[in-house]
């Protein structure tokens, strides 16, 4: 199997939605780009975030639990995401993030400086710069993420074996891993294990790989199932189609397609501005629109 080039996706479970819209949007300077329902729960919206030219790579997105449960970090799930940003804009994004009244610390967690913050939800994030030097201090994309297995070998032996990640010797830190593609995606294995983690707001739900192909995506689901692992059938997304699976250390794990893509039934100048269904929930559009919080667009 050809290796994993990069990160398709991230999704994580926080609270109201229009305080997400709005954390995302003007404090992170993201784009929307996609309001639609969680497939497998549709009383909750699906909240898609990139950069604006909505590059391969820079997807995060949002189950917005309005229930008022709280998540606790802990193991099989991911930790804390990164976002990639210029060279020589940390001080700039230190800055705006204090205008913001939003604590910060520096810490060298991705090898490199890395500024650690949180979400309005409690979410655990992180900024890093990458090599290229920009006009602007803009969000380039992912820079990486931790996972919080639950055991750290297996999650180490899958990442290098079975995904084809590189691992890295930062400082002496074996459990630093980067994809083969041009993004070069950082993932870092938290040691040690931590206590088992509850889904909520404030934690991450899965992480996604990306595959070029529904062809590719079904050799990973062979391959996968061939080596024992207990993964879904094809899932259809909409805007990509997806397997999931658990790693070693009780990480949701998803290999999603990288297309159709997100400008399918929307043209990409006005992506994230309309509640987009699946064909199956289209029948209900007036019971969700009634009942799904009115998005402040």
């Amino acid at each position: 199997m050809e290796a994993i080039r990069r990160i398709h996706h991230i999704t994580a479970i926080v609270g109201d939605p229009n305080e997400n819209l709005r954390f995302y949007r003007d404090v992170l300077g993201l784009r929307l780009i996609k309001q639609t329902v969680n497939f497998d729960d549709p009383g909750v919206y699906h909240l898609y975030f990139s950069n604006d030219d909505v590059t391969p790579g820079t997807v995060i997105t949002f189950f917005p639990w309005t229930n008022g449960l709280v998540g606790r970090k802990g193991s099989g799930q991911v930790g804390r995401i990164a976002f990639r940003i210029p060279a020589g804009s940390m001080k700039s994004w230190k800055s705006h993030l204090a205008e913001q009244n939003i604590e910060v610390s520096m810490t060298e967690l991705f090898g490199r400086k890395t500024l650690e913050f949180q979400d309005v939800h409690g979410l655990d994030l992180a900024l890093v710069e990458g090599d290229r030097e920009l006009a602007d201090t803009r969000i380039l994309g992912f820079h990486g993420a931790v996972l919080l297995s639950s055991h750290p070998e297996g999650t180490k032996d899958f990442l290098a074996q079975k995904l084809g990640l590189k691992l890295l010797d930062i400082d002496g830190d074996i459990n630093h891993f980067e994809t083969v593609g041009e993004e070069q995606h950082h993932i870092v294995i938290a040691l040690p294990p931590m206590p088992n983690g509850r889904w909520g707001s404030g934690t991450v739900h899965h992480i996604a790989w990306s595959v070029p192909s529904e062809d590719v995506q079904r050799d990973w689901q062979k391959q996968l199932l061939d080596d024992g692992a207990d993964v879904t059938e094809v899932k259809d997304r909409s805007y990509f189609r997806s397997i999931y699976m658990t790693d070693p250390g009780d990480v949701i794990m998803e290999f999603a397609t990288d297309g159709p893509g997100f400008d399918v039934d929307e043209e990409k100048s006005k992506l994230g501005t309309e509640l987009k269904l699946p064909e199956q929930y289209e029948h209900l559009r007036a019971e969700y629109e009634k009942s799904l919080p009115e998005l402040n667009i």
